[in-house]
């Protein structure tokens, strides 16, 4: 299903922003912008009746199968989340740290941030070739370009992976960009308020003690793009 960046986020009740309205984000494009340069998701799902909360690896196709894009994780067929997200009501949240907002008082500290949840009806992907495809698209999202680089998984490890698919239509965004809000009186008093920015960097990759071969370029590129 091809997706529009047209689509209104926050399209049901249960996505809708309530406290915060001045946080939200209107446009799906900067859903998408979000999703591309995160790392990791939390998933949400209630195993054995309590919630449980789990950091994954995903990837994105906007134009995967389900409304408005797809979301993949993926874990071990043996896994009980995972079995038990099948075919259920699952939340996943995203969310960029870009600053630690220092305000005059300590009801005003905040932080800057980029902040997604999309909830959904998870599904097991069955289909072999969009299970490939899902995969693939999560080791590039890590790597991109490193996909073509690596040979094809084995029967055995396909059979040990199962991919949970989740539509991208019931998603709402809020994002915060900015230094403290402070009460005049407070900033009068002359205490100092600010914004200590954060970015994620990486460090130079590190061959394995059996690695050959100079760093291959996808990781190169990778690595200073981080």
């Amino acid at each position: 299903m091809t997706t529009t960046a047209a689509t209104p986020l926050s399209p049901t009740p249960r996505t809708t922003v309530g406290r915060g309205r001045n946080r939200m984000v209107e446009h799906r494009t900067e859903l998408h912008r979000l999703l591309a340069e995160a790392l990791i998701a939390h998933l949400g799902v209630v195993v054995g009746g309590h919630p449980v909360v789990l950091p994954v690896a995903f990837a994105v196709d906007l134009d995967g199968p389900d409304q408005d894009g797809t979301l993949y994780v993926h874990g071990s067929v043996a896994a009980g989340w995972l079995r038990s997200a099948a075919d259920a009501t699952v939340c996943v949240t995203v969310t960029e740290l870009d600053g630690l907002v220092a305000a005059r008082s300590a009801f005003h500290h905040s932080m800057n941030y980029r902040s997604a949840v999309v909830i959904g009806t998870a599904r097991i992907v069955e289909d072999p070739d969009e299970r490939r495809h899902a995969l693939g698209l999560t080791v590039d999202h890590m790597i991109p370009g490193r996909d073509a680089t690596l040979r094809e998984p084995t029967r055995k490890e396909l059979a040990a992976t199962a991919v949970l698919a989740v539509p991208l239509h019931e998603a709402s965004m809020k994002s915060r960009g900015e230094g403290p809000v402070d009460d005049q009186e407070d900033i009068d008093a002359g205490v100092w308020g600010g914004v200590i920015p954060l970015r994620r960097t990486a460090g130079d990759p590190i061959p394995a003690e059996d690695a050959s071969g100079p760093v291959p370029a996808d990781v190169v590129r990778r690595a200073a793009s981080l």
